[in-house]
């Protein structure tokens, strides 16, 4: 039985018998032949392994069954590559002495090879029957030839489509241990980030020099930046592997304005080189999650001081209008190309790559996906005098 075949004929039994138009293809041999036993069959240098039968003359071999090699004419057929036909064993000259036609009983038989698109034999398309039957015809013969090339054109798909779907989960299971890797590496890496600002926080609180509080600015001014890009490999990695951005919806205008204000507030002590203007009129009750709306806050206005010309201020305009809330943020700059612009919401991606400036390219992906969480849209709009990032979420 199967369980004590090789492991890859095994496999190949299975192959011939996820095959659909093998059963029929078997029963329409035994109608146009007479015959009552067909048989596809896995033929190697030691082993005869039934794959798939059609027995009307129970001559006991179902899939997985095996036979002695040197028992089998399919022995002959696989050494010779040439098919062998008998009519009647009794009156044929070659066979009708034969111990093996003698051990088994039949009196017709026909066997032609089996090889696979690539050239190398497989096995045998056969079919015998205890009576004799005129079989040794070039309509018979055709036939079956014309049925084992069908075979070996199915058994390569199927083949085919396993390996694909073996590799397929392979990849699978290497991205998931990945983005798990990545997970796990967020997750660690917040403690550290937070300790070196508590420290930087404890140092600008003492008595110090003015170069040591500039040090200190600089250590707390990095722990925004790595908690932020820690926070969007964390939300790609997630997103991943299958939870998504998470919300915890709120209607609190006051602790939205709130967190909008120390957004503001951060950026401005962590940049001294843009004016920043703000309008923020929020007349209509925002139902959002106040601090993914304040990351994506985050993203786009760092975005817009690190590309933005010092000499021009940022536009942040807060507002609701009609059934929408709106969040944007403009500044001037280099004019983003229509070509980075249809990609800038992609992971990895960086419109700043032919400027050899490196970035993770995660934020405006990561923004991106949490205004499509609330149902909203993240935009963007560039001319030669300013660049515009819009958020908008319906009510």
């Amino acid at each position: 039985m199967l369980t004590n075949l090789n492991i890859n004929i095994q496999k190949e039994v299975v192959a011939i018998n996820q095959i659909k138009v093998v059963p029929d293809l078997l029963d329409l041999i035994c109608k146009t032949t007479g015959m009552g036993f067909a048989a596809i069959s896995r033929v190697t240098e030691s082993n005869w392994v039934a794959c798939s039968t059609r027995d009307q003359i129970n001559f006991g071999l179902l899939p997985g069954d095996e036979l002695p090699i040197k028992t089998t004419f399919c022995k002959d057929v696989r050494e010779t590559h040439q098919p062998v036909v008998i009519n009647e064993v009794a009156t044929d000259t070659c066979y009708k002495a034969h111990p093996i036609p003698l051990k088994y009983g039949f009196q017709s038989y026909i066997s032609v090879p089996i090889f696979r698109r690539d050239g190398t034999f497989f096995g045998t398309l056969c079919a015998i029957d205890l009576k004799p039957a005129e079989i040794d015809t070039p309509e018979i013969r055709g036939m079956f030839n014309l049925y084992a090339d069908l075979i070996s054109f199915h058994l390569e798909a199927v083949e085919e489509l396993e390996r694909v779907s073996a590799n397929l989960m392979e990849e699978r299971k290497i991205a998931e241990l990945r983005e798990t890797f990545i997970a796990i590496l967020g997750h660690d890496l917040r403690n550290p980030v937070s300790t070196t600002r508590m420290c930087a926080d404890i140092l600008l609180k003492l008595s110090i020099d003015e170069t040591a509080i500039r040090q200190a600015e600089i250590i707390k001014a990095t722990t925004y930046r790595m908690q932020g890009l820690i926070d969007n490999l964390l939300d790609f990695a997630m997103g991943h592997l299958g939870d998504g951005i998470k919300l915890e919806l709120t209607s609190d205008n006051d602790l939205l304005l709130k967190v909008l204000e120390q957004i503001l507030q951060e950026m401005r002590t962590l940049d001294s080189h843009h004016e920043i203007k703000q309008s923020m009129q929020l007349r209509k009750t925002v139902t959002c999650d106040v601090n993914r709306v304040g990351q994506l806050f985050s993203n786009i206005l760092g975005n817009a001081i690190k590309h933005g010309a010092e000499d021009h201020p940022i536009t942040v305009d807060i507002y609701t209008l009609d059934k929408e809330f709106i969040l944007s943020v403009s500044n001037s700059g280099e004019k983003i190309s229509d070509t980075a612009i249809t990609n800038l919401f992609k992971p990895f991606f960086s419109e700043n790559a032919n400027r050899n400036k490196k970035s993770l390219g995660l934020g405006l992906y990561i923004s991106s996906e949490i205004a499509k969480a609330h149902g909203g849209t993240l935009t963007t709009e560039s001319s030669d005098e300013q660049t515009t990032f819009t958020l908008k979420i319906p009510f």
